[in-house]
């Protein structure tokens, strides 16, 4: 029996995919929209069959209702640098927009709200690890800046429907996730170095490779946000794997367990890439009882299949071209 329907923005992403099917396991119907600028309806193509999910392709830029729900799981927006980069008036947009359409559905329905942020509002943290009470350390100019100041300013009109329209809302923050469903050319770590290690390339290490990231198993990401979603909490929470890692470790750690030959070379780090990145995860371990179950090692082993497959299906896509 179906208890409640849910709305998933970006639900043919990433995260937004895994997001529908953990719903479903909790009895929900889901419905996902998405306007597939990166998201991809293969991440979705298994639910199909399922009669209680439902897929509409639309731009939530454009105001939309499709009918009463329960809960609005806000989820749309470029995620990866590559993306971002291309798309940063888009990215802008749905930030701003896009959550407002999306917030304004919650309102008019009455439904409880969670909105992805993201680890990014950060920026290149001065306070290490970083809790949720630290402001921040973004170059609000800077090349970035259509991700970071778009997610803190999904942030601002998060909450100020809550103090002001008293929607029920909720914020996550994500620090960088990995596992299945990744863009192959996503640009972040973890599906540059599966590429170029499964393809026998250099594997290109952005500065010296000392700089850190927090790599937390998409499985385990997703059971924070649902027992954020259970919980009464409006401000902002950290979900994300404590144990942190050098770029260097992760290149070498990938090379270990896809049994890769490739070299490590080194090239210059991006503007604004963050030095360190890690949470402190106090909040979500005392508020929610969670954190990460899955260590770096095994979450690569998990994705390794999925890697394999996406690679060879791009390289011989290329060959066909």
């Amino acid at each position: 029996m179906t208890k409640q329907r849910a709305l998933v923005t970006g639900g043919a992403g990433f995260l937004g995919s895994h997001l529908c099917d953990a719903l479903l396991g909790d009895g929900y119907s889901v419905l996902a929209v998405d306007n597939l600028l990166t998201g991809n309806e293969s991440n979705i193509v298994h639910l199909h069959n399922d009669s209680r999910f439902e897929f509409v392709l639309h731009d939530i830029n454009e105001p939309f209702d499709f009918g009463p729900v329960n809960y609005v799981f806000h989820f749309a927006s470029p995620a990866s640098p590559v993306d971002y980069s291309v798309h940063g008036i888009e990215t802008l947009k749905v930030g701003s927009l896009g959550t407002m359409h999306a917030l304004e559905v919650a309102r008019k329905y009455g439904a409880k709200f969670l909105v992805s942020s993201t680890s990014e509002c950060y920026g290149d943290p001065l306070e290490h690890p970083q809790k949720e009470t630290y402001w921040g350390n973004v170059n609000p100019i800077g090349p970035r800046s259509v991700y970071d100041e778009a997610k803190r300013f999904t942030e601002a009109l998060t909450m100020a429907f809550h103090r002001y329209h008293r929607v029920d809302t909720r914020i996550v923050r994500i620090f960088n996730t990995y596992g299945p469903r990744m863009q192959i050319n996503d640009g972040r770590v973890v599906p540059n170095f599966m590429k170029q290690a499964l393809l026998g390339e250099p594997l290109t290490v952005y500065g010296d490779g000392s700089q850190t990231r927090s790599f937390c198993y998409v499985s385990d990401e997703i059971d924070g946000f649902l027992r954020l979603s259970r919980s009464a909490e409006h401000l902002p929470v950290n979900i994300g794997n404590p144990n942190e890692f050098t770029i260097l470790e992760c290149a070498l750690l990938v090379k270990e367990i896809t049994q890769s030959s490739s070299e490590v070379v080194y090239e210059p780090l991006p503007q604004d890439d963050p030095r360190q990145r890690r949470p402190d995860i106090s909040k979500a371990r005392g508020l929610l009882g969670w954190e990460p179950k899955t260590d770096l090692k095994a979450g690569l082993l998990l994705s390794l299949e999925y890697f394999q497959v996406a690679v060879t299906e791009e390289f011989n896509s290329s060959a066909v071209a």
